[in-house]
């Protein structure tokens, strides 16, 4: 049973998020952030925080904050909620599969993603967009693959 991808994206600046998430319409959820990441403006690392912990981010702001900044993330843990759902983090897979929770992406030493999804067909465009966008060490997650226990970057 497929659970997710995993990629290992550029450590720099950029709008690698927003790549990232290319196949879903973020706009359509409501967005649970934490992590480290930081805006970069004009080609330097700035102190503002491009996400805050254990925000809840309206989808189409998420977008637009993704697709017009540039940013650097270190540590970056999002959960996406459709509009009307409860909004409780999850911490576990076990938690994640009976939430209302639909994605959970999480990234590491600015480099290591993994993106765990209910939707088989969204995580299938999720991988082609990773290979079309020449990330490195692209995989599926699978129930035998997947040595996660927690869905935490911490």
């Amino acid at each position: 049973m497929l659970r997710g991808v995993r990629f290992q994206i550029p450590n720099e600046y950029g709008v690698y998020l927003w790549r990232i998430l290319q196949p879903l319409d973020i706009s359509n959820y409501m967005w649970l952030t934490s992590g480290e990441s930081y805006f970069v403006i004009d080609g330097e690392l700035d102190n503002e925080e491009l996400f805050y912990d254990d925000a809840i981010v309206e989808g189409t702001d998420f977008a637009n904050r993704l697709e017009t900044n540039q940013h650097y993330t270190i540590f970056v843990e999002l959960q996406a909620f459709p509009f009307g759902k409860t909004v409780d983090q999850v911490e576990t897979y076990e938690e994640f599969v009976d939430s209302d929770c639909e994605l959970v992406l999480l990234l590491a030493d600015s480099s290591c993603v993994e993106i765990y999804c209910k939707d088989r067909n969204v995580i299938e465009k999720l991988y082609s967009n990773a290979l079309q966008d020449h990330f490195e060490e692209v995989q599926l997650i699978t129930e035998e693959n997947n040595t996660r226990t927690r869905l935490t970057v911490w």
